[in-house]
C-alpha cells in the first residue's frame, strides 16, 4: 500500500522534525521514527484506529503528543494531519470528511 502526505501534512512532519531537533540533537530523529512505525501500524491493520469522520482515522503517535489523521483509499494511505495534541480540534477537524 502507498503512503502519500498530502499538504500541508508534509509540511507538519519537516516543522515537527526541526522542532525536536531545536530542542535536543537527534530528537527529531526519534520523532521521525516513531512517525515511520505508526504509519507501520496504520499499514498493519488500516482499519483498526478510529474513525472522525465518514472517511478519516486518527491514531496517536507513541511517545509524542502528536495524532496523525489518514483516510484510506483501495491502494493508498493520505495521510492529511500530522497535528500536535494540544492544538484545539479546529486545527485539523475540517481535514476530516
Amino acid at each position: 500500500m502507498n503512503i502519500i502526505l498530502i499538504p500541508p501534512a508534509d509540511k507538519e512532519l519537516e516543522e515537527a522534525i526541526n522542532y525536536y531537533n531545536d530542542q535536543l540533537a537527534g530528537l527529531g530523529d526519534q520523532f521521525y521514527t516513531s512517525f515511520l512505525d505508526t504509519v507501520g501500524y496504520i499499514v498493519q491493520t488500516p482499519d483498526a484506529w478510529r474513525k472522525i469522520g465518514a472517511n478519516t482515522r486518527r491514531i496517536n503517535i507513541k511517545r509524542f503528543p502528536y495524532l496523525i489523521l489518514y483516510v484510506l483509499d483501495e491502494k493508498e494511505i493520505l495521510i492529511t494531519c500530522i497535528a500536535h495534541q494540544h492544538r484545539h480540534p479546529s486545527y485539523y477537524i475540517k481535514r476530516a470528511d
